[in-house]
């Protein structure tokens, strides 16, 4: 008798997982490829995805920091690819602007590949950002970021664009 019930109840079990992964996705939330890994003209010694003390760098030089209320969407500022970097950074490129990349620490569940102009690239309660410029050399240096760029990553594509001056 025990050996009927066990065998429908883990028949029903297989059923409501299959179910519940065609409904949420059953995915390891892993990207899609390994991380991309930049050569960096400015080294230091700690940068993010380091571990000082027991505690997680997450931003460092070359970074700016943004507190975010609550767990902000990102958007993609142009149409572009994502990709993983570091255990809590990920790298934007773009194709309009080939030399450029933006390293974003602190995205959490990251849309990882191509993505569209203002489509959602991942949430953040706190946003480090850098801009880094591809060198002759092949090295990658820090830039001031725009503020343009960064505005159009935090307003929602149903906002109106509206510079800071």
């Amino acid at each position: 008798m025990w050996d009927m019930d066990l065998s429908v109840f883990k028949n029903a079990l297989s059923a409501v997982l299959v179910a519940l992964c065609g409904v949420v996705g059953c995915t390891n939330g892993l990207p899609p490829e390994p991380p991309r890994t930049l050569q960096i003209q400015q080294t230091w010694e700690l940068k993010p995805g380091d571990t000082l003390a027991g505690h997680r760098i997450i931003g460092g030089l070359g970074d700016i920091s943004i507190a975010l209320s609550g767990d902000k969407t990102l958007y993609a500022p142009l149409d572009g690819r994502l990709q993983p970097h570091s255990p809590d950074c990920v790298i934007f490129s773009s194709e309009e602007l080939p030399i450029y990349l933006f390293r974003l620490c602190g995205v959490q569940n990251p849309h990882w590949g191509q993505i569209r102009s203002r489509e959602k690239l991942g949430t953040a309660n706190i946003l480090n950002l850098a801009v880094l410029n591809r060198l002759s050399d092949g090295k990658w240096a820090f830039v001031e970021p725009s503020k343009q760029i960064i505005e159009q990553m935090l307003q929602p594509p149903n906002t109106a664009f509206m510079p800071t001056p």
